[in-house]
């Protein structure tokens, strides 16, 4: 058994069940990914309105400076959309 299933705990017998249960319930299809989850995406339309608030800048969303962080980008997403993202490093 490779040493990071080994080291994992049970989950992944639970993983290996759920997905031979797919295989035999539905084939390939049962098993193919269906992308990340939770991960929402913003329409044409919301990355329109993001950029022209972006170009707004910082200061008029609150901010002390004029400096765009992945943070910040972040907090403006949420504020607008009501949808949250994770950003490495913030």
């Amino acid at each position: 058994m490779p040493r990071g299933l080994q080291e994992s705990g049970s989950g992944w017998k639970r993983s290996v069940e759920r997905w031979r249960r797919q295989w035999r319930e539905r084939g390939e299809e049962g098993v193919r990914s269906k992308g990340s989850p939770g991960r929402p995406r913003l329409s044409a339309d919301k990355i329109a309105k993001l950029e022209r608030e972006l170009e707004r800048g910082p200061l008029a969303h609150g901010w002390a400076d004029q400096r765009w962080t992945l943070a910040r980008v972040k907090t403006l997403i949420g504020r607008l959309f009501h949808v949250g993202y994770t950003v490495e490093g913030t």
